[in-house]
């Protein structure tokens, strides 16, 4: 079945910053789809990134109120009934609620579910023939390793995570990271995710969240990328796509902290990759003091020496104003 041609963000909260904002407007200037939903919780406060978004051609602030649209979603997948409301509830952060939101809008829509923290650089629409997908960064501590009695494992990898902090402090380290990157393993990542409606990874996942103990649901990860890495090895990857770093995270944790940094000059061409359509900047990592300093004032200052800005301004042709 082939994926809709509509992208889902969640958000959580009323105040919405620039930052993400710049996200909607770049998936729907960009991506090429039908259609870009924002499915937020709590009503958005009324001000200047609302009205951007209300104005913009293809976005559509959908209110979802998770007590209504959960049940539907665990008559779908066959799950025990008020068990997705009960698991929202029972999780603290905004991180792990949206977690188990994107997964239960996806399963029910279909489409393609991003981030709040990318930025869209490319069609979408190539994505969407593949059947469902998801995709993988470079990481330092997978799973396993995170487990692993073994000294010489964790040597290792404490070494790959000096180089990788080495290169994050560099000037220009994204560069020679690259050179690396191929001794990093691959992790799945859930900030870009791609499925038709009903897909049977996403209802595996549901119900792998559900199996969870109280505990387990609270840590870190755990309904997130932990969660996604189990059930594709557990279940097997079937039809599922894994598209490799380059699509969805050509800078990798931590090393994002470079499209934050002074250039002499920044463009943004300089770090897509052949096949990049997404750029995920980790505002969980050490990119979040920034969220909220960017506006669209900000980007216009710096898109000459500040590779995020110059991927706003490239993908977003209409920039608005601040208080506009």
């Amino acid at each position: 079945m082939t994926i809709p041609a509509r992208i889902h963000f969640c958000w959580i909260g009323p105040r919405l910053p620039w930052a993400y904002v710049f996200a909607v407007l770049s998936a729907a200037a960009t991506g090429g789809m039908d259609a870009v939903i924002l499915h937020h919780t709590d009503p958005l406060e009324d001000g200047p990134q609302k009205r951007a978004l209300e104005r913009a051609p293809g976005v559509i602030l959908s209110r979802v109120d998770p007590q209504r649209d959960l049940p539907a979603v665990e008559q779908a997948a066959d799950l025990p009934p008020g068990s997705l409301v009960a698991l929202y509830e029972g999780v603290r952060t905004p991180v792990q609620r949206a977690d188990i939101l994107r997964t239960a809008i996806l399963y029910r829509d279909g489409g393609v579910y991003l981030d709040m923290d990318t930025i869209t650089t490319a069609s979408l629409r190539p994505l969407l023939e593949s059947g469902p997908f998801v995709g993988t960064e470079r990481i330092v501590w997978p799973p396993h390793v995170r487990t692993s009695r073994s000294p010489l494992l964790r040597a290792k990898h404490i070494g790959l995570s000096l180089l990788r902090q080495a290169f994050r402090k560099c000037p220009g380290g994204w560069k020679g990271f690259r050179r690396v990157e191929g001794l990093y393993p691959l992790g799945l990542n859930n900030a870009v995710l791609g499925a038709p409606p009903g897909a049977p990874w996403l209802r595996a996942c549901l119900r792998a969240m559900l199996a969870l103990s109280p505990e387990q649901r609270l840590q870190p990860y755990a309904l997130g990328p932990h969660l996604l890495q189990r059930v594709v090895e557990q279940d097997g990857t079937g039809d599922l796509t894994i598209h490799d770093p380059s699509v969805f995270y050509p800078m990798p944790p931590e090393i994002s902290e470079h499209l934050f940094r002074t250039n002499r000059r920044a463009r943004a061409g300089d770090i897509l990759l052949p096949r990049t359509c997404v750029v995920h900047w980790y505002a969980s990592v050490r990119t979040r003091a920034r969220v909220g300093r960017i506006t669209p004032a900000y980007v216009r200052a710096h898109r000459d020496r500040e590779y995020y800005s110059a991927l706003v301004d490239a993908t977003i042709p209409d920039l608005p104003a601040d208080g506009d």
